[in-house]
């Protein structure tokens, strides 16, 4: 063989491997409606979940937990378990008490946060129903489930606090008595002018009051939480197998609360059946899971049941909100005030306190205002801790401003869509920095809000809603908007510094282009759900003009993808898919130097494209990336200096959030006579930036619709006076099939975010974010000529017909509603 080696060697191998034959790239992968390659393996039950799988000498874990919200725990007897069949250890919060340390809260807010112990197991007083007391460790789950009623228990109950304006009312019964006080914390926040400052200078400004709740909710993904943890116990290592949306982090924080260290730590997340946010977290039982398994040396499997899931998953939302507006008369908007308590249950999970100060970024919307002024205090309550759910932060924040903008309409007078006009960013004005102290790169209200009102047919329906007031129609219609914006890609790092946050929002990926000229992906982002593997897919084989079929991505192993910060806050694409995005331009990069000294030209005059190096003003002198793929393999003639490899790592960290928007309209019938509400028709005109798969974006919605317009009118986890859930089965927590959902028109416009160079946004909350608030507004609207001007969710049928009937008697309607110009009339009298 000669020195040198020419792209005729290079074939000659091609002709040797017909692997690495590859068929040409067909283009246009980016916006491609791409079926998922996930789905294949889920519709012939050839996942892998947690709870599949079986290692030799598994052991199962069963859970005893408090019935009590509150109690002293006097003493807790393990032996009579250890009698029982099949049982191979058993322990108390006690026995464990020198190894299983104290979960992590990675968000402490401010620097005088109260930040109480939180043992895996409770030691001396429990604090919620479902606060575990001890475990057992048997031959399988049935063995250890039983073994569980033979534990002695002896509580002295304590006053239980589930209500969080009496828990910070003085004198009240203290949730952790060590710390003197129910109030976590108190974070205040204001942007712009002085809130106070402002209405003083303006005598007629019209302000408008409201308190509104989120009520507390209760994630349900189809596969409930598992852990199985495999020690190799001579060498002190062990992996851990989790259906968690956070591999990378729960790594990391094993390591710290339990002493092994990290690098003796694998975690592996296997197919994940879904996690809304409540698999972003760690948990007591994947601690006890490695701090047993350590203990006996055998693997450990634990996985809860859908009533453990209620009592012992983290719970979201739960606030009480206080919200006002102030507006010039004209409508005009000058300020808002937003006073929040947001209860945090009995302990702290991983970001608790950080839920609602995301939100406190987001109450101004896209709405331009002179004076903005926060505050958020968290209460411990004796209830499940909450935690991120679906939107974290973002919902609460969109549900509050969309309900007090139809409100302030209501007191002006006007049509609450054109208020909304008024007020908007327009734009032209991007890049806006916002009163909160954002800047908005990129948006277009205007045209979402023009193609939805064209798909809904407002005037249409506006008229008829006049009809039937006029008719006294016991069925009544009701119109609801929303026009929201939110800020995805939980990032920058160094914006979640300055917010306390415990780690950064950066995001690692790796391209390995293998000799045959396949594409391996590795990134940390982890998908459970989501449809990673087929946009990741998308995302390389447009970048390097190889076939979609081609690249195989990898996720979800710390050991195969060792760098991550994992997958919520609708992160994944705006950062893990531009981390991608990125490496396979070091790739090509890498790929033109090989290729230019292959095809013997200045590396400046070697163009790519479609997959293909080819020379300026030599088109016949051509070599595909995979031909590159492989002459670097074999390595026979590479540029001086230049090591073997193409495979190329970027880990990124974005200059700003993305901020996706749309507008929703929804309108309602409601049927006064039972209070019940239908959807009729429900428009979203959403704005997500490039959009690498409509596919998966249009899925993402569908999904995201469900769970707000879920929280509006059916969802709610309630509790007595006890402290007990009320609410701990799917018998008695209402979550809509797909037979109580309308069918969702639904459009697209496209901004492209300018702070990435895929111009993408994210999608995955936008559904969630702004259904809630479109589908309330329109049941207020239906009933505002009864003098309603708020429902707390859910708008159950018993809460419409109490809100419009007196002693069972229908009200009598208070008059005219109008809408800018136009009136509708009110019903003179009961329904027909």
């Amino acid at each position: 063989m000669t020195e040198q080696m020419d792209a005729g060697f290079v074939a000659e191998q091609i002709a040797e491997h017909p692997e690495a034959v590859h068929k040409p790239y067909a283009g246009g992968e980016l916006g491609r409606g791409r079926r998922r390659k996930e789905d294949a393996k889920l519709l012939t039950g050839q996942t892998n979940w947690t709870d599949n799988i079986t290692l030799p000498g598994l052991l199962h874990m069963s859970v005893l937990r408090s019935p009590m919200a509150h109690a002293r725990v006097l003493s807790v007897d393990v032996s009579p378990a250890l009698e029982m069949p099949g049982v191979i250890a058993a322990y108390s919060g006690r026995d464990l008490a020198d190894v299983q340390g104290s979960l992590p809260c990675a968000w402490p807010v401010t620097p005088e946060m109260v930040h109480p112990d939180h043992s895996p197991l409770a030691v001396d007083e429990v604090r919620y129903v479902g606060d575990g007391v001890a475990v057992v460790i048997a031959r399988d789950r049935y063995a250890a489930a039983d073994a569980l009623e033979a534990i002695v228990v002896e509580y002295e109950q304590l006053p239980a606090v589930v209500d969080m304006e009496a828990a910070l009312a003085e004198g009240a019964a203290l949730v952790h008595s060590d710390k003197g006080t129910n109030a976590c914390f108190t974070w205040p926040f204001a942007g712009g002018a002085d809130y106070a400052e402002t209405l003083a200078g303006h005598p007629d400004a019209v302000v408008v009051r409201r308190r509104f709740r989120q009520q507390r909710l209760l994630p349900s993904p189809m596969e409930p939480r598992s852990v199985v943890v495999a020690p190799i116990a001579a060498a002190d290592d062990y992996t851990v197998y989790s259906s968690t949306q956070i591999p990378h982090i729960l790594r990391v924080m094993l390591a710290l609360v339990t002493g092994i260290g990290e690098h003796k730590i694998r975690v592996i997340a296997p197919d994940v059946g879904g996690g809304f946010g409540c698999k972003l977290n760690v948990y007591a039982e994947e601690v006890l899971a490695l701090v047993v398994a350590r203990k006996l040396g055998r693997p450990i499997k634990w996985t809860e049941s859908r009533s453990e899931h209620y009592q012992a998953t983290i719970h979201g939302r739960d606030q009480i909100q206080d919200i006002e507006i102030a507006a010039t008369p004209e409508g005009t908007l000058l300020g808002l005030k937003v006073e929040l308590l947001a209860d945090m249950g009995a302990y702290l999970q991983l970001v608790t306190p950080g839920v609602p100060i995301l939100g406190a970024f987001m109450f101004p919307a896209i709405y331009k205002m002179d004076a903005y002024s926060f505050t958020c205090t968290g209460v411990f309550t004796t209830k499940t801790p909450t935690d991120a759910y679906r939107g974290a932060g973002r919902p609460e924040a969109t549900y509050a401003i969309e309900r007090i903008m139809d409100e302030l309409a209501a007191e002006l007078g006007r049509d609450p869509m054109d208020l909304r006009k008024q007020n908007w960013i327009k734009h032209e004005e991007f890049p806006f920095e916002m009163v909160a102290g954002l800047t908005y790169d990129s948006g277009n209200y205007e045209a979402a809000t023009e193609l939805a009102e064209q798909m809904f047919d407002m005037t249409a329906l506006r008229a008829e809603q006049a009809e039937r007031r006029a008719r006294q129609d016991p069925v009544q219609l009701g119109i609801g908007i929303s026009t929201f914006t939110e800020m995805c890609g939980l990032a920058p790092s160094r914006v979640l510094g300055s917010l306390s946050y415990g780690a950064g929002g950066w995001e690692a990926a790796q391209i390995r282009m293998l000799p045959t000229g396949k594409v391996e992906v590795t990134s940390g982002a982890t998908p459970h759900g989501q449809g990673h593997h087929t946009a990741w897919s998308q995302i390389v084989a447009d970048a390097l003009g190889v076939p979609f079929e081609d690249v195989e991505v990898i996720t979800g192993d710390t050991d195969s993808s060792p760098k991550g910060m994992d997958t919520y806050g609708s992160r994944s694409l705006v950062v893990g898919g531009v981390a991608i995005h990125k490496a396979t331009g070091k790739v090509i990069e890498k790929a033109k130097r090989v290729a230019a000294h292959l095809l013997e030209a200045a590396e400046g005059d070697v163009e790519f494209a479609g997959g293909t190096f080819t020379v300026k003003g030599s088109p016949e002198a051509s070599l595909t990336i995979q031909q590159v793929a492989l002459a670097t393999f074999a390595a026979h003639n590479l540029p001086e200096g230049m090591e073997p490899t193409l495979d190329s790592d970027y880990v990124y960290d974005p200059e700003n959030f993305s901020y996706p928007h749309g507008t929703h309209l929804c309108a309602v019938m409601i049927d006064t006579e039972t209070g019940f509400t239908k959807i009729r028709k429900y428009v979203c005109v959403d704005d997500v930036g490039k959009i690498v798969n409509p596919v998966i974006v249009q899925g993402q919605i569908h999904g995201g619709l469900a769970q707000g317009i879920a929280q509006a009118l059916y969802e709610e986890a309630v509790h007595d006076a006890e402290g007990n859930l009320i609410t701990g089965s799917m018998v008695d927590y209402l979550i809509p099939s797909a037979a109580d959902l309308p069918h969702f028109h639904t459009g697209r416009t496209e901004t492209a975010s300018t702070s990435n160079p895929l111009g993408v946004k994210g999608v995955g909350e936008a559904g969630t974010i702004a259904s809630t608030p479109a589908v309330i507004n329109a049941v207020v609207d239906a009933l505002r000529p009864w003098g309603v001007d708020n429902i707390d969710m859910p708008a159950t049928p018993e809460r419409v017909w109490r809100a419009i009937h007196d002693d069972g008697t229908l009200r009598v309607p208070s008059g005219t509603v109008s809408y800018g110009g136009a009136q509708t009339a009110a019903t003179s009298g009961g329904a027909a």
